[in-house]
């Protein structure tokens, strides 16, 4: 017999908890607070003969209880995060907060705090002279704010799903899935061991000599990228040794070499931010804060643009600092993920303020620039002048600010809403004019995005293409899917696909099946691309477009051609390759993962898995694995075994293991591993956890 309306309401009611009813005890949930109203009107509907009106005002009593605490929510759930408390510490469960608290932070006494890790305890190092040592927090200013940017108050939005539900799988497909998620685990394991054994603490090891260099403030940068691989992958022991190391770097140094901002930002506060979100382990937040510190220091300028090539010894003297006049739109612009989240951990808004001031600026000049929605390459920080250069890309020295558009309104739930609207006439803008299909020998319907220059010719405005395509540039597909699914916009979805398609065309007709850094191609008519599918190749116009991009005579005979294109090794398609190297880059791999949780589209693992096959196989050492110097360099049936595959180079820089062994694992995990509608990534491939609204919440 089911129980009456009333021993079901106080079940279900937040608040209502008695001793017992008709001898059933009714345990008071913990998480519900005591609302005197909801106990009365299921008092009410116990004893109540015409319950019709007693159910009336229960809704309407519910109704108001909802709408105060939607009200009263904003801040309390979504930016103070002290107040909940998941897991039990061990690192059993894969992600602390799983009940979908984007804030999880253990309370104080969550972590032993016996453990030695804090660098500037007074009982650690004894021996160690600390005259030269820093306290970047205590430094005093320059030039204080005087008007301090706050997050906004408010709940986050429900944002529109990114991930696309993928049907499960035959168990012989899933048995293939997990073998190469367990390779490409295998891969990882061996770079981490050697790394561990020759380059403990340096920034990288050198995969050939087994030697170790710095290159990123001798701070550990492959220790410190690695440490969410290390958790993702259910590396929990060397995850542990991992964060036992990084919680005694010395960011109290300051380093001989100047500081470049931007890759410390998105390396070592992204890395301790990620391992922080997924873990929980208070050690890491308490690194990432430090590094956060000695980088504000950098914002010290009269204007408070940053110094993005930063001499940190002058800056620990007080000594007065001024942005530079020629500044890459991606060194300034990439802050916005970091130092909010950051900001949202410690509740201290002054991260959030140095990265806002920023936005506030390129948002207010992004209409103003000779190619309106989009900035130039270079700006000024130093007059705040953001719209007087020529040059325009979503590629190398512009491409993670563009990135960071779509990321930071996920981050931030849509709380700032000035990010989306940068993203979408940025991409408007893309996509009419740096975005291209190539004219290729299968035809393929595929695009690529190349640069914009703008100049004047009497009145008007003339725009010119330069058809180059990047590795770097890869990561625009993913961008595009993530950014067109937050907005709704499916053409961005579809562009984006297309250009993950012409990454992964281009993978597959190089010799040895992997992307060069840079090449070019022929773009197809304006007028058929890339609106209409047809783009026939000519092999003419082909042959026509080398001999520009070559600077070929123009007498030269198609025999002395043919030798030049065989000489320096050019398929079909492409029509010149100036730099052929290969750098262990993510970028490709990053789109085809991200297109693949957005669209579930059922030919790209197999993709993946040929780009993974090809890089193992070529960069491969007895230690680990080596950038490439020409991949173009490939002759099988040479006598020489040396020179049947490309050069290896003595270089593998943290991404490896940081960006791209990740994103191919994440490939092959399954799909709620790092959900992309719970976490964003920056562009050093670290998650870090999205503001979403929870319903938990409400009843706070």
């Amino acid at each position: 017999m089911p129980p009456p309306p009333a021993k079901i309401l106080i079940h279900v009611v937040p608040g209502f908890a008695g001793n017992n009813l008709d001898g059933v005890p009714i345990p008071n949930s913990g998480w519900y607070p005591s609302c005197p109203l909801i106990s009365t009107a299921a008092t009410m509907l116990l004893f109540s003969r015409n319950r019709s009106y007693v159910f009336l005002i229960v809704g309407i009593f519910l109704f108001v209880f909802l709408a105060i605490r939607k009200r009263s929510y904003q801040y309390s759930y979504v930016i103070d995060p002290f107040q909940s408390y998941h897991g039990d510490g061990s690192g059993d469960n894969f992600l602390p907060g799983s009940s979908g608290d984007p804030n999880y932070v253990p309370p104080n006494d969550y972590f032993d705090d016996n453990t030695d890790d804090n660098v500037n305890d007074k009982d650690q190092n004894d021996e160690e002279d600390t005259a030269d040592r820093i306290e970047w927090s205590k430094l005093k200013p320059n030039y204080p704010v005087q008007d301090m940017r706050q997050f906004p108050k408010g709940s986050p939005q429900w944002l529109p799903k990114v991930q696309k539900f993928i049907e499960t799988e035959p168990v012989a497909e899933r048995q293939v899935r997990l073998e190469r998620r367990d390779a490409v685990k295998e891969v990882f394991q061996r770079c981490w061991n050697s790394y561990r054994k020759h380059a403990w603490m340096s920034d990288e090891i050198m995969p050939i000599s087994g030697g170790k260099r710095d290159v990123f403030g001798g701070w550990g940068a492959t220790l410190v990228d690695s440490l969410d691989t290390l958790w993702i992958m259910d590396l929990k022991d060397e995850f542990k040794e991992a964060v036992e190391a990084a919680s005694k770097i010395d960011f109290s140094k300051a380093p001989g070499d100047k500081v470049n901002v931007f890759e410390t930002n998105i390396r070592y506060l992204g890395g301790f931010l990620a391992a922080y979100d997924l873990s929980g382990d208070r050690r890491l937040l308490r690194k990432a804060t430090e590094v956060g510190e000695m980088l504000y220091v950098a914002f010290d300028t009269p204007n408070r643009m940053p110094m993005t090539r930063w001499d940190a010894v002058d800056a620990s003297k007080n000594k007065p600092q001024e942005a530079d006049e020629s500044v890459l739109l991606a060194e300034i612009g990439t802050f916005a993920l970091e130092f909010t989240r950051l900001s949202l951990l410690t509740k201290d808004p002054k991260w959030f303020d140095a990265a806002h001031r920023i936005t506030e600026l390129l948002h207010k000049q992004q209409d103003t620039t000779r190619f309106p929605g989009m900035w130039p390459v270079i700006v000024n920080a130093r007059t705040t002048e953001f719209n007087l250069h020529n040059d325009f890309t979503i590629g190398a020295m512009a491409d993670s600010w563009y990135e960071y558009l779509p990321k930071a309104h996920a981050l931030v739930g849509g709380l700032l809403p000035q990010y989306r609207e940068m993203y979408e006439k940025a991409m408007e803008a893309v996509i009419k004019r740096n975005v291209f299909r190539p004219m290729l020998p299968d035809n393929a319907d595929v695009l690529v995005s190349g640069l914009v220059s703008v100049s004047r010719s009497g009145d008007d405005t003339v725009y010119s293409l330069k058809p180059e395509g990047q590795h770097l540039v890869c990561f625009a597909g993913g961008m595009l899917a993530l950014g067109g699914k937050l907005v709704e916009n499916q053409t961005h979805v579809s562009v984006g696909e297309k250009l993950m398609d012409g990454c992964i065309w281009t993978y597959s007709h190089m010799p040895v099946g992997i992307m060069p850094e840079t090449f070019t191609m022929l773009p197809c008519p304006l007028a058929i691309s890339p609106e209409k599918p047809e783009c026939t190749f000519s092999e003419t116009k082909w042959k026509d477009a080398i001999k520009r991009q070559l600077e070929a005579p123009d007498d030269i005979s198609p025999e002395e051609l043919n030798s030049l294109i065989a000489e320096k090794h050019i398929s079909k398609g492409f029509t010149s390759l100036p730099d052929t190297r290969y750098i262990l880059r993510p970028e490709a791999i990053e789109s085809v993962f991200i297109l693949y949780r957005t669209t579930g589209r059922k030919d790209l693992p197999e993709k993946a898995w040929k780009m993974f096959e090809a890089i193992e196989k070529n960069t491969k050492t007895e230690l680990a694995n080596a950038a490439l110097s020409d991949i173009t360099r490939y002759d099988p049936e040479n006598v020489d075994e040396s020179k049947r595959y490309p050069e290896k180079t003595d270089s593998m820089e943290s991404f490896w293991l940081g960006e791209t062994l990740k994103y191919f694992y994440l490939m092959f995990s399954e799909p709620d591993l790092i959900s992309l509608d719970e976490w964003v990534f920056n562009t050093e491939a670290h998650p870090l956890r999205r503001l979403v609204p929870d319903l938990k919440g409400l009843f706070d």
